[in-house]
Parts: C-alpha cells; structure tokens; sequence
C-alpha cells in the first residue's frame, strides 16, 4: 500500500517531503481568487482524496507513528466535521479570537525561554516538560495540503497543534496506550473520522495487560471527560501559559487520570 500511495503523494505534491516549519506556513485566503486557497494547498478531486483516505488509513493503521500519513487521513476524511468544529469556534468568543489572529504554534512562535521561567505546575512551564520528557518537538506537524477551504485548513492545522496540549491536560504519555487514550478524547471532542479510527483500531497493537486496562479504565475516563469538557480547540493557550495546569483542568472538569501509563505499552 505504502509502494502505491507514493507516487500518488509526490505527483500531487510535487515536493520531496511533506513537512515545513509552521512559520512557514500561513493560512490565509489569497485576495486574486486564483490558484490555491492557501500556502502548501493542493486542489484535489473526489477520486483523488478517495485514495489518498484508503491509502493513509492503511498506512495510519499499520504504524500510528506515521503522522504524515494521519494528517493525510484526516484532511481527505474530514470536511463535515471540520466544518462543525470551525463553527463552534465561530460561537465562542475565544474560539473566534483564534479564528481570527491565526496564532500558531512551533519553535518559532514559542518563547522557551519564558516558558522555561515560568511557575512550577503552570501550563506553559508543564507543555515544556512534556516536549522535553517525551523528546517530541511542535515542528514535527505537517502543513494542511488537501482541505480545500482556507480557514477549514486552518482549523485542522490548529487541531494538530494543539495535540500536545492535550497530552499535557490529560497527562498522557506519548507511548502506545497514551496516544490511543488521547485518541479516545479526541474523537469524542471533535468527532474527526481519523480520531474515531484511530481510538477503535489503535488497540490491536496493545498486549493483554494494557488492553484490560484501556478498556476497563482509560477509556470511560477519556470518554467521560471529553463528553464533560468544552471544546478545546476554544482555548486560546498561548494567552493561558501562566495559568495553573491545576486550574485549566478544574476550569474544563478534566479529572486525573485513573493510574499512571508511562511505563505500560
């Protein structure tokens, strides 16, 4: 599957990579009404996201740990829901703030040197805790390509940057069982086709232990609190670094989690 979907990949892209730093990619409407709608955006037909979806599910499917093959999945997969999730921004003051400024997050847009000094149990000061535990960077997600309305690509892009967020208001790990916890939040948050997927088949990879524990405890937890929590593509967290961890979780009725995972696979 990965031989067949290549070359489709690299005609429609026409580049060698499928990843640049966020500031290099705004996304913004172009004013001439001509071309792409916006900076890395490459029209596609319904044949074409067809088989992009089958492909990078398959891929997605067989190794999580191909995000350009996730962020394939959820563009080609997701244009209603998106357009429920931008309108929800759309109604909320701080949704719409964000919808409005565009802000995004990378090595670039980050002050790490702030973040480093800020309080202990912070937002800012635990996000940065996180990237460095983990070993995971905000560079590493690739730029929205085949949604074809500029600010729907943006509310996708926003998606993924915001996806260590949630690690850290969750307190998940990036392992195995972590990421299919987040999944389970995720997908009952935003109800993206590649969130729902990914919760349901991400588990055929776990052991017999961490099974049990997923389903008897992890995944009514996440249920639970995704069902509970406002929608968490509204907060603006850049403006949030100084808050507490503590006190955004009470603020969203994120309950701690049932047991600690990091070190079950």
């Amino acid at each position: 599957m990965a031989t067949l979907l290549r070359p489709v990949l690299r005609r429609l892209c026409g580049l060698p990579g499928l990843q640049r730093p966020a500031a290099e990619m705004p996304l913004r409407a172009r004013s001439d009404g001509a071309g792409p709608l916006y900076s890395h955006h490459l029209p596609t037909s319904p044949l074409q996201k067809g088989l992009l979806a089958a492909g990078s599910a398959a891929m997605a499917l067989y190794n999580p740990y191909r995000h350009d093959m996730v962020a394939v999945l959820g563009e080609t997969t997701g244009h209603r829901t998106l357009k429920v999730l931008r309108d929800q921004m759309r109604r909320d003051p701080e949704g719409a703030q964000i919808l409005q400024e565009r802000p995004r997050i990378s090595t670039s847009t980050l002050d790490l040197g702030k973040l480093q000094s800020l309080p202990e149990g912070s937002l800012g000061r635990e996000y940065l805790r996180f990237l460095d535990v983990n070993r995971v960077s905000p560079d590493t997600r690739a730029p929205t390509r085949f949604v074809d309305d500029e600010e729907l690509a943006y509310v996708i892009q926003r998606y993924r940057e915001v996806h260590d967020m949630l690690h850290t208001l969750l307190g998940m790990p990036t392992n195995i069982l972590g990421e299919i916890v987040v999944k389970w939040f995720e997908a009952v948050q935003t109800g993206l086709p590649m969130c729902i997927l990914g919760a349901f088949f991400g588990p055929i990879r776990l052991g017999a232990q961490s099974l049990q524990v997923l389903v008897s405890e992890l995944i009514p937890w996440a249920v639970q609190n995704g069902r509970r929590a406002p929608c968490v593509l509204n907060l603006y967290y850049e403006r949030r670094w100084e808050q507490s961890l503590r006190a955004l979780r009470e603020e969203l009725g994120i309950t701690a989690p049932p047991m600690h995972v990091q070190g079950l696979a």
